[in-house]
């Protein structure tokens, strides 16, 4: 007879008392069964799950890597390395994948929730049939938390009101602070606790990552001290080392000089650190250079020490993430749990990102919106010591993102090749693993992590929700592989796609095909047709070396024969590259949530991301407003305010008098000021934007109104005609973030005056239908 793990059927019936009743209780011969608390099985260990950001499988020390990572060279030497460990070659379909353990189309997040679609495999909302992994462990008596990163909210679901189930806070996860988009600036990022927005502490010197850690940390040590009990489920993802490459000065300062020699030899020396460790075989081959990036040889000497600075700022802030990780485990230590916690530590959802272009990315609005062209050798020469710091948004080379996959093809979104989706991962539980500082190199992929929790939990896989048939899981738990190093592996078969780059592993062999290049903004993508397919054995060509396709081509036929057979069963099909239905909300299917061409708004509305507020971008608008200026005619502040330093508008008061301020990527600026100051009392302001039309991009004329009279004027040179930022917002009588406008003598742009009520009224020559479609999807791919 087999006995069924606890946790079969969410929730567990509650069990009501049916015997005997008195009316008086005090006469009450029965003793009532006591309330107990929910717990799991006594074996449920805590859990630690880290996922770290963009860190490809050659960056981190820990294998092989040139960035220093003590935490996790520390806790692979007390626990296992897995070196053949995946990940879908992207942000949110790992996420997603790996906290249902399904794969990534079947719970709807086959690419970016920006790009959501109808299709089944694309819709950005997870069905009720894929309950997540955290939510299994609440129901079954653990605490669970999130802290960082999410990009799991369908982009329609984004706003302040909701709806919030796809939000972490109902998803498993009783505690969640961080952000829910693809990224965030890490001295002023869009912070969320629990559904709320909430603006970062008021401290010069603060950064994302410290906090993470000491809200994880102050989690642990109250959880703990209530519910010793209870064990916690702990996912610290805290978005490094996504672009924006943010980190403090004297970390930078650590790295200067250790790039020097190019991202060529730096691959060399990684691929003999990474045979010296073990993490590949020693007769490993060291894959060439992936098509389209130069050699350090062909860079201009006058570009290197910038290019060698760009990689200096990466590696800080891999460093500096891998430090104030280390807190977070030195606090578990300190509560003498570490050696019973299991501590997952996954160094990467992706691959190395390739999406700051071939010359690095000073501000990285350039990349889609254009003005690349402003950031010349001149410009980053004169603007060197601010990249890292708060007045840049940088990323660095392709070259850098190869260099950090080494030894492996290509990078982040090649979901075809292991640049893009293998990644180095450490395990750490003393308490029930022998080995220390092994290396395990059995074939597993991001989804076997939810089905090894829940059988090292003893609890079981639910097969009913809510009343819901569940999906059942995907993965394959990787527990065996813990205390036995020569096991065979279990996970034979995994299909891999992102926005056509796709492949197939079965039992060593892999076929793939790319189908587009991160970094190439310009060519179209082929019909699926001609993608050109390869062919590898990896048992015995570890790096996928040696495209076999040709002499093979039967075993080429077999594989694309069985990529197509999961991809019907997991709903990757139809495979889907285009662009401008995706990118735009209409004929892509989805919802929106501003209808019309207006918007009203009213103070205490802020941080509305651009998926919320209404899109002003490549057309004519205005912005109009109630105001009443105070007796003391004292007006200063934003009235509206959108965007940040890498770009985007402010209308707002200074002096006295009324203005609007266009920033174009940080790069080129705009103001308009009235004449005259305004008196006190009511006054309706309004700044109009006639645009100069003839394509996207373009600028136009500002013209300012006060009582319906014109008061000031000003030629805008440029505008952004895909986005002005990522994670800052559209805000009412301040300016959230980093400032639209630097002008401000108010803090953060608070206005001075009252505001009734605020207006955004869009023209009507739209020239939003000019976009060209691969421009569209590049913005978006570029900041997942």
């Amino acid at each position: 007879m087999t006995t069924e793990l606890p946790g079969s059927v969410l929730p567990i019936p509650d069990q009501t008392y049916t015997g005997p009743m008195v009316m008086d209780a005090k006469k009450m011969e029965e003793k009532l069964p006591p309330i107990e608390m929910k717990r799991p099985p006594k074996q449920a260990p805590n859990v630690l799950l880290v996922l770290l950001d963009d860190v490809g499988f050659g960056a981190s020390s820990a294998f092989g890597g040139p960035v220093p990572m003590p935490t996790a060279e520390r806790l692979a030497g007390g626990g296992l390395r897995y070196s053949r460990f995946h990940t879908t070659a992207i942000c949110s379909p790992t996420r997603a994948a790996m906290l249902s353990g399904r794969n990534h189309h079947q719970v709807g997040m086959g690419q970016i929730t920006e790009t959501a679609t109808p299709s089944p495999g694309y819709r950005s909302t997870r069905p009720n049939s894929c309950v997540p992994l955290p939510e299994i462990l609440r129901q079954a008596g653990y605490n669970t938390a999130q802290f960082g990163k999410c990009h799991e909210v369908p982009v329609w679901e984004s706003g302040p009101t909701g709806p919030f189930d796809h939000w972490p806070a109902f998803s498993g996860f009783e505690k969640f602070y961080g952000f829910i988009g693809g990224e965030t600036n890490q001295w002023t990022p869009a912070l969320i606790d629990g559904v709320g927005f909430v603006e970062a502490p008021d401290d010069p010197d603060y950064h994302l990552m410290p906090d993470l850690a000491d809200r994880a940390i102050d989690y642990i040590n109250q959880q703990k001290s209530l519910t010793p009990d209870k064990p916690f489920f702990i996912y610290f993802a805290p978005g490094a080392t996504h672009a924006p490459h943010h980190v403090p000065k004297e970390w930078i300062a650590k790295h200067k000089g250790r790039y020097d020699q190019g991202w060529d030899a730096l691959r060399a020396e990684t691929f003999e650190r990474q045979k010296a460790l073990g993490v590949i075989p020693a007769d490993a081959v060291l894959t060439e250079r992936s098509q389209g990036i130069p050699s350090w040889d062909e860079v201009p000497e006058e570009r290197r020490p910038i290019l060698a600075h760009q990689m200096e700022v990466y590696g800080a802030f891999l460093e500096y993430a891998d430090h104030h990780t280390g807190r977070v485990i030195d606090a578990i230590e300190q509560l003498d749990l570490l050696d019973d916690t299991l501590v997952l530590f996954i160094i990467g959802d992706n691959g190395a990102s390739a999406e700051g272009g071939l010359e690095g990315a000073f501000m990285l609005s350039t990349a889609a919106n254009g003005g690349a062209e402003y950031e010349t050798v001149e410009f980053w020469q004169e603007n060197l010591d601010k990249v890292g710091g708060p007045e840049a948004y940088n990323h660095y080379a392709v070259g850098w993102a190869h260099a950090m996959c080494t030894p492996y093809q290509w990078t982040k979104q090649v979901a075809s090749h292991y640049g893009g989706t293998r990644n180095g991962t450490i395990v750490h539980w003393p308490a029930q693993i022998t080995g220390r500082g092994e290396v395990r190199d059995q074939w597993h992929h991001v989804i076997d992590v939810a089905p090894t929790i829940l059988e090292l939990a003893g609890l079981a896989q639910p097969h009913t929700v809510n009343g819901v048939t569940q999906v059942p899981m995907h993965g394959t738990s990787f527990a065996y592989s813990f205390n036995d190093a020569t096991a065979a592996e279990r996970h034979h078969t995994q299909y891999f796609e992102i926005m056509g780059n796709r492949g197939i592993y079965h039992r060593g062999w892999t076929a793939q095909t790319r189908h587009r290049t991160p970094w190439d903004v310009v060519s179209a993508a082929p019909d699926f047709s001609e993608d050109v397919w390869e062919l590898y054995d990896t048992t015995v060509d570890w790096t996928q070396s040696n495209d076999l396709s040709k002499e093979q081509p039967e075993k080429l036929a077999e594989l694309q024969q069985l990529f197509l057979i999961e991809a019907t069963r997991y709903n990757v099909i139809p495979l889907d590259d285009r662009a401008a239905q995706r990118m735009n909300p209409e004929f892509a299917g989805r919802p929106t949530i501003v209808q019309g061409e207006t918007l009203r708004l009213y103070p205490g509305m802020t941080r509305l991301n651009e998926n919320v507020a209404i899109n002003v971008k490549n057309r004519s608008w205005s912005a109009t407003a109630e105001i009443i200026v105070p007796d003391d005619g004292t007006l200063e502040g934003a009235i509206l305010a959108q965007g940040g330093r890498t770009g985007g508008w402010s209308f707002f008061g200074e002096g006295g008098k009324v203005g609007f301020h266009y920033n174009y990527c940080g790069l080129l600026r705009s103001t308009a000021l009235s004449a005259d100051p305004l008196t006190p009392g009511v006054h309706q302001v309004r700044s109009e934007f006639a645009y100069a039309g003839g394509g996207i991009g373009r600028g136009g004329t500002v013209t300012l109104f006060v009582d319906g009279d014109q008061v000031g004027t000003a030629e805008v040179v440029r505008t952004h005609p895909m986005y002005f930022s990522f994670d800052e917002g559209l805000d009412v009588g301040c300016d959230t973030g980093m400032p639209a406008y630097e002008g401000y003598t108010t803090k953060g742009g608070a206005f001075s005056g009252t505001i009734h009520w605020a207006q955004i009224d869009l023209g009507l020559d739209d020239h939003n239908h000019l976009v060209d479609p691969e421009a569209w999807l590049e913005a978006a791919m570029r900041h997942q």
